[in-house]
């Protein structure tokens, strides 16, 4: 009966190791699967990320993305300026206009410089400036000469601005996802399926991405397009008082356009002068003798 009683103990003793090492063995389980799980979802969200310098988001995960989301600091404004200035030393107008771009913290871009049919020099240049110094380089490339033209134009874009960061979002929560698929895909079929989705996918990421990066630029720099016209002579005629040079000048050119004028007209009327002439000497020598005889 004692023997009994401790085979009785030794059994219920086994069956409790039992339960328990199945029940320690489906804890480990679950656990193994769920950093599985953790380390795919961290995997799908770094290859998720941006392939390039100009996203400087993409060492964040998915979820750190979307505890942090970017928020517009203010109206998404592109702003343009075109100016035609004349001025006196198209060289020197020329350093000043770089010095005023680069001072402000810009670049110069596209430089052209040519000579028209008189002579006279002609420069253009594109300006790239922060949007804070706009209005302070606008001033000081006109204070360069006399300012012929100005056109500038500011086109709002903080909805297509917010549009893209928004699908910029969920697509890499989409390339996130199919990653995912593929980690955990079997089939050879479905592997190749998943990659050829995952390439389109992620080819319109990068051209969303593309797309943020030129909003991001043209929102934060201005283009200013200068050109720069040398005058005629050292000074414009409307700027300074006509000299007493001027008005000979003047006079001089008023003398030899009349005097052109009166040989052209001359030089119309010399053939009927011609044909006058000739018919008076006509007259002169055979008419009149012959109607002299004839009245004795």
């Amino acid at each position: 009966m004692h023997t009994s009683s401790r085979l009785t103990v030794r059994a219920l003793s086994g069956l409790l190791l039992a339960v328990a090492l199945a029940l320690t063995g489906c804890t480990a389980s679950g656990d193994g699967d769920s950093g599985g799980d953790a380390k795919g979802a961290s995997a799908a969200d770094h290859a998720a990320g941006p392939q390039g310098p100009e996203d400087a988001d993409g060492a964040q995960s998915g979820k750190s993305a979307k505890r942090k989301p970017s928020k517009l600091t203010g109206p998404q404004i592109i702003r343009t300026a075109r100016l035609t200035v004349r001025v006196g030393d198209v060289p020197k107008a020329l350093e000043e206009a770089r010095a005023a771009a680069e001072d402000a913290g810009g670049t110069v871009g596209n430089e052209s410089t040519s000579r028209d049919d008189e002579g006279r020099e002609r420069s253009r240049l594109v300006l790239r400036v922060p949007q804070e110094k706009y209005e302070d380089v606008l001033t000081a490339l006109e204070g360069t000469g006399k300012l012929v033209d100005r056109d500038a134009k500011a086109q709002d874009v903080t909805a297509q601005v917010i549009d893209v960061e928004s699908r910029v979002k969920s697509q890499r929560a989409s390339v996130a996802r199919v990653r995912e698929l593929m980690d955990r895909a079997t089939k050879l079929s479905d592997v190749v399926t998943l990659e050829g989705e995952l390439s389109t996918r992620q080819a319109d990421l990068e051209s969303l991405l593309a797309q943020r990066a030129s909003l991001r630029d043209r929102t934060a720099m201005a283009t200013i397009t200068l050109s720069l016209t040398e005058h005629q002579g050292q000074t414009d005629a409307g700027d300074d008082d006509p000299t007493f040079g001027d008005a000979l000048g003047g006079g001089w050119d008023v003398f030899v356009t009349g005097l052109r004028w009166i040989v052209i007209a001359l030089a119309a009327v010399l053939p009927f002068a011609a044909v006058a002439a000739l018919l008076l000497l006509l007259w002169l020598r055979v008419v009149l003798p012959r109607h002299g005889r004839g009245a004795p």
